[in-house]
């Protein structure tokens, strides 16, 4: 199957994760790949795609910045001449620190990159696919932005945002040929995660990872990858402005400790 042959993918945050499965995932179905990343695992990610014949390019950038996200897309652009679809993934947790805990420059650092970011891959990739008639955005929100329990105040605040901001997009796009959805990730194993999957196994206990979930386990970047395919392919043709939630079932329930004001959760 080649859902995307010779589609032009942008991903953002492919240096590892969902990101890096996902650029993986759209090159086996025939996508030109540009993957995009401030850490310089990126261009392994790149690496890995041409060594199975695909085709692919890497871009190390700051996903908070206006100028380098439309720098990133204007390299998609001139390198092939179009974009498809765009990934917006690239994504920082600041942490669990409470919020009376965390000051102006954490909510700045966060916000920059898991929201602002966002608004800027819409906003410099969008143009050009209403030129071409169309194409599909997907960003990357979080079960935490559906209601508490599930992150920090800055992080899930954004990812909240984020769930917001593709409804508006979808709207201020309407009749364009662009789609704009999100996907809400439980618990995967990705580098942001990666410390309470350490965690777990040094203790032996890596079985009750993702055991509040009804699925009972922890999810898989590939898992999230096929989704955000889904989003992206002409199987969603009728699916505009939604948050897909992929967590196990997590979300239907949100079991979690209460962070209370003066307390340190268990």
């Amino acid at each position: 199957m080649a859902r995307f042959m010779d589609k032009v993918v942008v991903i953002t945050g492919a240096g590892s994760g969902i990101g890096r499965a996902t650029a993986i995932a759209f090159a086996k179905e025939g996508a030109k790949v540009v993957c995009a990343d401030k850490n310089k695992s990126v261009n392994e990610t790149a690496q890995m795609i041409g060594k199975k014949g695909s085709t692919a390019i890497a871009q190390e950038m700051d996903a908070s910045s206006e100028s380098e996200v439309k720098a990133l897309m204007e390299l998609a652009i001139s390198t092939y001449g179009k974009i498809d679809v765009v990934f917006a993934n690239a994504g920082i947790s600041g942490g669990l620190k409470p919020l009376m805990e965390q000051t102006a420059e954490d909510w700045q650092a966060i916000l920059g990159v898991n929201l602002i970011g966002v608004a800027m891959a819409i906003k410099y990739a969008a143009p050009n696919m209403v030129e071409n008639g169309g194409g599909a955005i997907i960003c990357t929100a979080s079960v935490a932005g559906l209601r508490s329990g599930a992150g920090g105040s800055a992080y899930s605040a954004s990812k909240a945002g984020v769930i917001n901001l593709v409804q508006t997009a979808a709207q201020q796009l309407c009749g364009s040929g662009v789609r704009v959805n999100a996907v809400c990730p439980g618990l995967i194993e990705t580098g942001m995660t990666q410390f309470f999957y350490d965690k777990a196994r040094e203790k032996g206990k890596i079985e009750l990872i993702g055991q509040i979930n009804p699925t009972r386990r922890g999810g898989e970047p590939e898992e999230l990858a096929n989704a955000v395919l889904f989003l992206a392919s002409d199987d969603a043709s009728y699916v505009n402005g939604h948050a897909l939630v992929v967590d196990g079932g997590l979300s239907s329930s949100h079991p979690f400790n209460r962070q209370e004001f003066g307390k340190v959760a268990s």
